[in-house]
């Protein structure tokens, strides 16, 4: 990291302003030259001298390519590090820092309000829906109705049971006598 130098960008140059928050998002990272591991170590100990870093976040898509997220602890060091790192020369590179536009899912996760991600072609229901539908999930697997006597039909018969009948209607006498008379 010894092409890292501090050199302030021109003032009002960077991205869109958002409220103080403790995750910073940084544009302009080297996408190609260096893996990602070592770019998230890289960050991680430029940002580290500023305050206690949770996590950094560093995407290779194409999409998010040279941009990544730092979460600090608490705003003061989040402020601290996008002031004095600010235009900073990254690997030949000016990093540029703007607080996020969000909470991080780290920190979320840490004060406990995290929520899943509602899929794609997942609806989330309404109040209505929940009053006339319920609450609950769907059942996994339909019941029927006649359950108690639908169980006695189907179970099989152990041995035993089988013997005792045959048992009985042999000692009883059959229904049905053969007799040679006519």
């Amino acid at each position: 990291m010894s092409s890292a130098v501090a050199v302030r960008g021109p003032p009002g140059k960077g991205p869109k302003a958002f409220p103080p928050n403790r995750t910073l998002y940084l544009n302009g990272l080297p996408s190609s030259k260096i893996r990602k591991e070592d770019q998230r170590r890289n960050l991680y100990m430029l940002f580290a001298t500023y305050g206690i870093v949770l996590d950094v976040n560093v995407m290779k898509t194409p999409k998010m390519r040279g941009q990544g997220h730092v979460v600090f602890r608490d705003i003061e060091s989040s402020t601290q590090a996008m002031r004095a790192l600010q235009g900073f020369r990254y690997f030949g590179r000016e990093i540029n820092i703007a607080y996020a536009k969000g909470k991080s899912d780290k920190l979320a996760k840490l004060d406990g309000t995290y929520k899943l991600p509602v899929k794609e072609g997942e609806v989330e229901t309404t109040d209505l829906q929940k009053e006339i539908f319920g609450d609950g999930p769907a059942p996994a697997k339909a019941v029927p109705t006649k359950a108690a006597e639908d169980a006695a039909k189907g179970t099989k018969r152990g041995r035993e049971e089988v013997e005792e009948e045959e048992d009985e209607e042999s000692d009883g006498g059959s229904a049905m006598d053969v007799s040679d008379s006519d």
